[in-house]
C-alpha cells in the first residue's frame, strides 16, 4: 500500500452511505430494487385531497349538530328555568289572594259581630225606651189620679 488506508470498497464516504441505506430501508426509497419507487400519481393526490375534504365536512356536520344540540338544550334549560319562574310566581300570587280573602273574611266577621252587637244594643235601647214611656205614662196617670 502506498501510505493510506483503505476501507469498505476503498472509500470512507461509501461505507458510510451503504450503512445508513441499509439502516434505513435499503435503496428501496431511491428508486433502487428493494421495495420498489412508491410514486404519488396525480390520481392518487385528488383522492387523498377528496378523502380529507370528505373527513373535514362529515367532522364538520357532527360539530355543526354537536353545537346545535347544545344550543338546543339551552334554550330548553332556559324555557324551563322560565316556566319554573312563572310557576312559583303564580303560587305566590295565589297565596297572597288566599291571604287576602282570609283577611276580608276575619274583617267581614269583626263587621258582623259589631253589626250584631249594634243591632242588640239598638234593641235594647229601643225596649229600655219604650217601657220608660210606658213608666212616664203610669207616673202621670197616677198623679193625674191622685
Amino acid at each position: 500500500m502506498n501510505g493510506t488506508t483503505s476501507s469498505f470498497f476503498g472509500s470512507d464516504w461509501l461505507g458510510a452511505f451503504l450503512i445508513i441505506a441499509v439502516l434505513f430501508g435499503g435503496f428501496g426509497g431511491f428508486g433502487f430494487g428493494g421495495r420498489g419507487a412508491d410514486y404519488a400519481t396525480p390520481e392518487y393526490v385528488q383522492s387523498v385531497v377528496n378523502n380529507q375534504s370528505t373527513q373535514t365536512g362529515l367532522r364538520d356536520i357532527l360539530l355543526s349538530s354537536a353545537n346545535n344540540n347544545y344550543e338546543t338544550a339551552q334554550l330548553i334549560n332556559g324555557q324551563t328555568n322560565a316556566l319554573t319562574q312563572l310557576n312559583y310566581a303564580n303560587q305566590i300570587n295565589a297565596i297572597q289572594g288566599f291571604n287576602a280573602i282570609g283577611a276580608k273574611l276575619d274583617q267581614l266577621g269583626f263587621q258582623m259581630e259589631n253589626c250584631c252587637c249594634s243591632i242588640k244594643t239598638q234593641m235594647l235601647q229601643d225596649k229600655y225606651e219604650a217601657l220608660e214611656s210606658k213608666y212616664l205614662v203610669a207616673q202621670n196617670d197616677l198623679s193625674n189620679a191622685a
